[in-house]
């Protein structure tokens, strides 16, 4: 007598293929997405901090050629987490650029921050 297999997700009784381990696509969607979740939910919320520190430079730095200068208390004040980066930008000239995304800032001795944007243009020159 064959051997009963159930559904991984739910429990139900499976019918057909021998290798089936789910009753249907919505059980397996289910089933994975609980194996993922804590990884997932890391991840969303390391995603949400990046967001908002770009969005957070986006809204800072107003001046046409995309480079302005703020107090960095005013980056504090606003929620900017500094921990939070995509990458780091070294330059020949010996100065260090912190990037979420395209926008950018660069940590002066004192209370202010440089803020700048690096286009796609930039980077392929």
């Amino acid at each position: 007598m064959p051997e009963t297999k159930t559904c991984l997700s739910c429990g139900a009784t499976l019918k057909g293929r021998a290798d089936k381990k789910f009753c249907d696509d919505q059980c397996r969607n289910t089933y994975n997405n609980s194996l993922n979740s804590d990884a997932n939910n890391y991840v969303r919320n390391i995603n949400n901090i990046l967001r908002k520190n770009r969005r957070i430079l986006e809204e800072l730095n107003t001046e046409p050629g995309g480079i302005t200068s703020v107090p960095k208390a005013k980056l504090l004040q606003k929620g900017f987490m500094f921990d939070y980066l995509t990458h780091i930008l070294h330059t020949k000239a010996g100065k260090t650029y912190h990037f979420c995304y395209e926008h950018g800032y660069q940590l002066n001795d004192g209370d202010w921050v440089k803020l700048v944007i690096r286009s796609e243009e930039k980077r392929e020159n």
